[in-house]
């Protein structure tokens, strides 16, 4: 049972009553209503989430992410696992691992695994010490727009929980070759996905912002919130900054502009949606033929050479007694890349159609997807330890094979489309008036 106290935004006008606020997925303008000590506010049409009471929020955010640092540190300068073979220890680090494949000819993996388990983390812990540890000692932070800009750039694509769990499963297959030896940055790459975790949740935004800017910042004339006028924003003439939630006069700006509160680009709709959208699909659909098709891993060793495919290593996993995390890897780098096509082919095309059919149910599946699409990147990362780690010459070596690439250009893909896709298009079909 939850016992987080909720509550839901206001479409009435009264005495009292909090700020207008414009929904982030459904565009509706509403009366943002008090929260009790560690309370939910939720929209009142599409039931997303628009803010959360976070007590001493940012002093929370500030310790944990100077945590997160130094067990960043560690987690990259101690080696993650060893494989002990005929007395010889074999031993790597996540930026070790990134190397062997880089050396290997298979650089765009290697610049994905960099990017989402070093430079975005480190960009995201860095973006936030440098916002809040000025705040904390009563200063004012030096071109906060543009660290605040790099933090929301930076959040999504950074995937240590799902390293985590990679490394977990190519611990159970390597366990079948060697003796496996768990290293340091292990239990600190554990500890660090939690402390993110735990930083991200305590950071409010919204107060962030009422510490550099005095709040958020009033839109002149809203009017009336009544049944009977115009609900949304854009129909008001209104724009919202998806970074900071700043209302705009669209009329001012001719339906963009940048914010002048954090310098994100603020449209009235994401420019070409559905188009964008489409155009990252059909390339996620091509490339996810040859993902599940080709070779993913390369192995060789004295008794031969042997090509496996993902369908091939779930079937391992099983066979050998790990059927929980067959079965993970199974929905992880299986399932969830072809339903989540599946599901954004669906919100595309219902929305290019302007249907009202079920939007509420539309919304949510916008936000499984988003919420889901990263664990497929499971596989890559298992593909990385593996590579990284046997490595025994002439004895055994793994080598990362063409489905990786085409698979991990699937997942960004994916996510890219889901990025580019305008949940607000929905609720539109069902608004009656327009800017």
């Amino acid at each position: 049972m939850n016992d987080t106290p909720t509550n839901h935004a206001s479409m009435n006008d009264g005495p009292g009553v909090g700020p207008v606020i414009a929904c982030h997925e459904c565009d509706l303008l509403q009366r943002e209503s008090p929260l009790p000590r560690g309370g939910v506010l939720y929209c009142c049409r599409c039931r997303a989430e628009l803010h959360r009471s976070h007590p001493d929020g940012l002093d929370r955010a500030l310790a944990l992410t100077l945590a997160s640092i130094v067990l960043f540190v560690i987690g990259n300068v101690f080696p993650i696992v060893g494989l002990s073979v005929n007395g010889d220890l074999v031993t790597t680090t996540l930026l070790g691992a990134v190397r062997v494949l880089y050396l290997d000819g298979m650089w765009p993996i290697a610049g994905l695994v960099f990017a989402t388990t070093f430079l975005m983390p480190l960009l995201q812990m860095a973006a936030m010490i440098y916002l809040l540890l000025p705040l904390w000692l009563d200063r004012l932070p030096l071109r906060f727009d543009i660290a605040f800009r790099l933090m929301h750039l930076a959040k999504p694509w950074g995937m240590t929980e799902v390293l985590i769990l990679g490394m977990l499963v190519a611990l159970v297959k390597l366990a079948h070759i060697a003796s496996v030896v768990p290293g340091v940055a292990l239990w600190s790459f554990g500890a660090l996905m939690l402390l993110i975790v735990a930083a991200s949740s305590a950071f409010d935004p919204r107060v962030l912002w009422q510490k550099i800017a005095g709040g958020p910042g009033p839109v002149a004339d809203t009017g009336e919130l009544g049944a009977g006028s115009a609900r949304t924003a854009m129909a008001r003439g209104l724009m919202t900054c998806h970074s900071c939630g700043l209302l705009l006069k669209a009329s001012e700006h001719a339906g963009h502009a940048s914010c002048p509160r954090c310098g994100s680009s603020v449209h009235l709709r994401k420019p070409d949606s559905l188009t964008r959208t489409w155009a990252f699909l059909i390339s996620a659909i091509v490339l996810y033929i040859p993902a599940n098709v080709l070779p993913v891993m390369n192995t060789s060793s004295l008794f031969g050479s042997e090509k496996d495919t993902i369908l091939s290593g779930v079937v391992y996993l099983w066979t050998s007694g790990s059927w929980p995390l067959a079965v993970l890897v199974f929905i992880a780098s299986i399932a969830v890349p072809m339903l989540k096509i599946m599901a954004l082919v669906f919100l595309t095309l219902s929305a290019q159609l302007r249907s009202t059919w079920l939007m509420q149910r539309r919304t949510r599946i916008y936000r499984l997807v988003e919420l889901v699409g990263r664990w497929s990147m499971l596989d890559i990362y298992v593909i990385t330890i593996l590579v990284a780690l046997v490595q025994f010459n002439a004895l055994a070596t793994i080598q990362a094979g063409p489905a990786a690439v085409a698979f991990g250009s699937v997942v960004v893909l994916t996510m890219l489309a889901a990025i580019s896709f305008d949940p607000r298009l929905i609720w539109d079909a069902s608004e009656t008036h327009h800017v």
